[in-house]
This record gives C-alpha cells, sequence and structure tokens, in this order.
C-alpha cells in the first residue's frame, strides 16, 4: 500500500473536478464521447492494477515472501 493512499484527494484532482462538471450542456453526441473517453481511461486504470498485480507477485516470488 502507498503511503498517500490514505490521504485526502486534492482539491485540484481532475477526477474530482470531472464529477462535478455540469452535464446540462452536453449534446447527446459530446455525453456519447465522453462515456467513451472515461471507458478508455477505465480500461487504461485496469491495465495498470493487472500491471501491478503481477509486478508484485514477480517480486514476491523472486524474494520467497
Amino acid at each position: 500500500m502507498e503511503a498517500d493512499e490514505n490521504l485526502p484527494r486534492r482539491k485540484d484532482d481532475l477526477a474530482a473536478q470531472l464529477g462535478k462538471q455540469d452535464l446540462d450542456p452536453l449534446s447527446v453526441d459530446e455525453l456519447n464521447e465522453r462515456i467513451a473517453l472515461l471507458e478508455s481511461e477505465i480500461a487504461r486504470c485496469r491495465s495498470k492494477i493487472q500491471y501491478a498485480i503481477n509486478h508484485r507477485a514477480s517480486a514476491d516470488a523472486l524474494f520467497k515472501r
């Protein structure tokens, strides 16, 4: 676990700002583009998580933890 995982998010955190953004002015096409972008970011995060899990497992195996 990272030391800063338990710290509150920074006020300039982009994910927090994104969650507060007003969606009313966006068209259906813009909303669909936003969803596609967010799904792409979710896939990127999942890939990073899997890499971290595999990396940790490799290190544990190397040091026979």
